[in-house]
């Protein structure tokens, strides 16, 4: 893809979006996925996608520079502030990392920063130190926990405590999120560098009890955006940390992922899916492409490179695009979860928030080149 061809997307992005801001009310909740008739469904901020599309606007500001986008993006991510305090999933790095980190990335607001390194301070409650990993689901104020869940999705949330420990945090976060990736390392991860979705661990012991899947076809499937996940969150950790062993993983799950990757560059929601289950997945293809363009940058690999660019201009033609006047989204065909009928062959606002991220990122390397 030339600059050109993305910023025409970052365009086709305005107007959708534009179209979105004028059309809901925050106080109506953060869209999240489109109705039947195109327009956005909004959930509450407690939904583990409600940081995405604030994160859009900040995208879409950070390209064009516009103080109106600038505002709306602000409007949009002030109402997910009480989630510096909310505990009951691990998710807050994709909602208030997306929202208010970019949007302290973007303007320096000290407000902004402030509710980042809080946010991360509760997200650290959430470490089991017997496990040495970051529990996902589940209350951890019970008194009863007998086992816990962490899904490989958990990776992507540790960026938020390896940042706010370099911005004023405690060194504790930065330990915190290389035991978890340490830990998810040694077990979520098959010999040919494929990801299991969901482990269960013993609270007593830590032990591992369970290796299976939530959102995937199998426990031994390899479910597509559990596997970009992994991709992205140790590219992510080499590019914080330094360690090789990060780079390592990430180049594993890499390899397996563009070796069953097909042609055109958009695997299915899960990449053993029977052919009676075929739905393709954009929002992976999206988190991976963003994922192998800083890989690229940090490896010198341009096989990386090629495999993100791919994908991008695959998803970026009218079989992906959202072209209809009724959609106020960017991309269509991406699945939640399949398993419980919920999200499947629709639009999802982190499969936009992922290829506006990868375009800006691929942006960069087009503009050096």
């Amino acid at each position: 893809m030339t600059a050109e061809e993305i910023d025409a997307v970052f365009d086709f992005a305005e107007t959708r979006y534009g179209q979105a801001v004028e059309s809901l009310d925050p106080a109506d909740g953060m869209p999240r996925n489109s109705h039947a008739d195109g327009t956005w469904h909004q959930v509450k901020i407690e939904d583990w996608a409600s940081g995405f599309f604030p994160g859009c606007l900040w995208l879409i500001y950070e390209q064009n520079q516009e103080e109106a986008w600038k505002a709306q993006a602000a409007k949009w991510t002030a109402p997910l502030e009480p989630l510096k305090n909310f505990d009951r999933h691990h998710d807050v790095g994709f909602m208030v990392g997306c929202s208010y980190g970019n949007g302290y990335r973007l303007t320096g607001n000290p407000a902004y920063k402030a509710i980042v390194l809080e946010t991360a301070d509760t997200l650290a409650t959430r470490f089991q130190p017997t496990a040495q990993v970051i529990q996902s689901w589940g209350n951890i104020h019970s008194e009863n926990i007998k086992t816990f869940r962490v899904i490989i999705d958990n990776m992507m949330n540790l960026e938020l405590l390896l940042w706010a420990s370099e911005n004023g945090g405690e060194d504790r976060l930065r330990e915190i999120a290389l035991a978890h990736a340490d830990t998810t390392m040694k077990n979520h991860f098959r010999p040919d560098g494929s990801t299991y979705h969901k482990l269960t661990y013993d609270f007593a012991s830590g032990d591992v009890l369970k290796k299976e899947t939530h959102q995937g076809f199998a426990d031994d499937s390899m479910w597509a955006r559990g596997q970009t996940w992994a991709i992205y969150g140790y590219t992510m950790m080499y590019r914080e940390t330094g360690e090789l062993r990060y780079l390592a993983q990430a180049e594993k799950a890499a390899a397996i992922y563009l070796k069953r990757l097909p042609a055109d560059g958009v695997p299915r929601w899960d990449f053993d899916a029977p052919d009676d289950k075929p739905y393709k997945d954009a929002s992976a293809a999206a988190v991976a492409s963003s994922a192998l363009i800083e890989l690229s940058q940090l490896t010198g690999n341009k096989k990386y490179l090629k495999a993100a660019e791919k994908s991008l201009s695959e998803l970026s033609t009218e079989r992906y695009l959202a072209k209809s006047d009724q959609y106020q989204c960017l991309l269509l065909h991406s699945v939640g979860n399949l398993n419980k009928n919920s999200e499947v062959d629709v639009h999802i606002n982190y499969a936009d928030y992922y290829f506006l991220e990868a375009l800006s990122r691929l942006k960069k390397v087009k503009q050096v080149e």
